[in-house]
């Protein structure tokens, strides 16, 4: 209702358009709307605040992007705000679609919408990726590729006797709240926002769409008109020391649009990358790569160790995540399969007078050092600003980390395709 108010409200002849574009300054016009969405959602952070501004200003300039970031508002329990982050987002962004358990067809197509991709703003995203997530490959196959400029996914029509092949479009601007987190296909492309249940003395405005939706629109109409001036970007943005790769896809539409608005802008959205890609760093990530992570505790000043070893050590480890695994811990068995899927394979191993299998620390070496951040690096901001958290540097999660084939070993034995499927539901944090 709101976005078609917008239309009415922002229709009008060239010239006049060209006047409010002139009128309009980018770094107050942000300002301003950081003040709207801080009045309804209690954010866990300075960071998480400046991000989901830049966010909402960036679906307006969807042409100038190869890449878009999602935006995903997620927490450990309810009522911590993140529908309420979606609901304030809605009118302030083009085309809004409020999805909850959509179908693949119809999203889709409001993608190949002839007006424009709509701003999809997935709720419940944890049902969609939960016990039944194989029934849901292709929503999140759109919601993975359709970051990308380009990204399309094929279909075949019938039209009477006749099958075509079509091509239907998927790159959107896309936000997410749900429980917990993400399979890390997503969440690798995604701005993390981890939201928290307020506490008593935090007070935010109740969101009444009927009282405040029309300020939102007006904001919206400021917001289109601001980007109608931008045709191109002189040159894309400078990224803080340590943000690159994937983090740095993320971070580029963002950061444009703070250069682009002027002010502080700029200064305090790098500060904002940098405390979120640390925040994002400093989590375990998946199974596969906390199992990672342990290991290279466990193999400190060792060579190669006999798989008993590894697993006591495993277990013995301050707050073990591998002593209940849906019920049971770690065994030789899981640690094998786990550990597969980075092509890494229990051996016979001679030590002393003792034959034993287990595992050794150049096979392991090259895991490490693809999947777990360098403690030595640090992100740091140019002109020196720096961040105050440490170890700010994003391992880069697998894509295909639980859904790579399993392959059989002679050597050891067969695992049930339910067992396998358990595991690699546990790497996506779906268990």
């Amino acid at each position: 209702m709101f976005n078609q108010a917008l239309i009415n409200i922002a229709a009008g002849n060239g010239a006049s358009r060209r006047n409010q574009n002139e009128d309009i300054d980018g770094a107050e016009l942000l300002d301003g709307v950081e003040r709207f969405v801080a009045r309804f959602i209690s954010y866990p952070s300075e960071a998480a605040k400046i991000a989901h501004t830049l966010w909402i200003a960036h679906t307006w300039l969807m042409g100038l992007w190869d890449s878009t970031p999602r935006i995903a508002f997620l927490s450990p329990e309810p009522g911590s705000g993140k529908t309420r982050a979606l609901e304030v987002t809605e009118p302030l962004v083009p085309r809004a679609v409020h999805a909850v358990n959509t179908t693949p067809a119809y999203l889709f197509r409001k993608v190949s919408d002839v007006d424009g991709p709509p701003t999809i703003l997935y709720d419940e995203i944890d049902c969609l990726f939960g016990p039944k997530a194989k029934d849901n490959e292709d929503v999140r196959g759109m919601l993975n590729a359709g970051h990308r400029r380009g990204a399309t996914a094929g279909r075949c029509v019938t039209r009477g006797k006749i099958i075509e092949t079509e091509d239907l479009p998927a790159f959107c601007a896309v936000a997410l709240a749900g429980l917990n987190d993400l399979p890390d296909t997503i969440r690798t492309r995604s701005v993390i926002i981890r939201m928290k249940r307020r506490s008593p003395n935090e007070k935010v405005e109740p969101w009444r769409q009927r009282k405040n939706g029309s300020e939102a629109a007006i904001l919206a109409e400021k917001l289109k008109s601001w980007a109608l001036r931008v045709d191109r970007f002189e040159a894309w943005p400078e990224m803080p020391n340590g943000i690159e790769d994937r983090n740095a896809d993320v971070w580029e539409a963002l950061l444009s649009v703070a250069d682009l608005a002027g002010g502080d802008w700029p200064s305090r959205a790098r500060v904002a990358a940098v405390a979120l890609v640390a925040a994002a760093a400093d989590t375990k990530g998946s199974l596969g790569v906390q199992l990672l992570s342990d290991l290279r505790v466990v193999f400190n000043g060792h060579d190669r160790l006999p798989t008993d070893d590894i697993l006591h050590k495993l277990l013995s480890l301050p707050e073990s995540a591998w002593l209940d695994l849906r019920g049971k811990s770690l065994d030789a068995r899981g640690l094998s399969v786990r550990l597969r899927h980075y092509d890494v394979r229990p051996k016979q191993l001679r030590l002393g007078e003792r034959n034993t299998r287990g595992y050794e620390r150049h096979d392991l070496e090259d895991s490490w050092r693809r999947y777990l951040p360098d403690e030595s690096d640090t992100p740091s901001l140019e002109n020196g600003a720096t961040s105050a958290t440490p170890s700010t540097t994003s391992p880069a999660w697998p894509d295909t980390v639980g859904a790579v084939a399993f392959v059989a070993d002679e050597s050891e034995d067969e695992v049930t395709r339910s067992e396998r499927e358990a595991i690699q539901l546990e790497g996506c944090g779906l268990l």
